[in-house]
């Protein structure tokens, strides 16, 4: 390579950069829903052990407040289902954006091992221009 590289390529390795930054956030979500999930079905699981006239309390932000069995069951369930849920979607958008990352990646070294005698291949970019 002489010098700068085209703009085409700035603008790939821009791009890319910017894929790399939205999977590292994606995953870290990915990881905190595991997480959170990992703990609902933990509580989940405890349950089952508990007498069910035990007395029982729920965390809300500060707060512990009374609650019975069947709607701490009810609770821990719904949470158990979204969080799968997040953790599934999160999940198909992380390798989305990889592949995404891996196509635009080789999209430019096939553009820097073309130099500047344009794109390899036939139907590349810039094709039919």
């Amino acid at each position: 390579m002489q010098g700068s590289l085209p703009p085409e390529a700035q603008e790939k390795i821009e791009e890319l950069q910017d894929l790399q930054e939205t999977t590292e956030q994606l995953t870290a979500q990915k990881g905190q829903a595991e997480t959170s999930l990992n703990e609902a079905q933990t509580a989940l699981e405890a349950l089952e052990d508990i007498d069910e006239d035990a007395t029982m309390y729920r965390e809300i932000g500060e707060l512990l407040v009374h609650t019975d069995y069947a709607e701490a069951e009810e609770n821990l369930e719904e949470k158990v289902d979204s969080l799968e849920v997040r953790v599934e979607q999160l999940q198909k958008r992380e390798q989305k954006t990889q592949k995404q990352f891996e196509e635009l990646q080789e999209e430019l070294q096939q553009l820097l091992q073309g130099g500047e005698g344009g794109p390899m291949g036939p139907g590349g970019p810039g094709a039919g221009a």
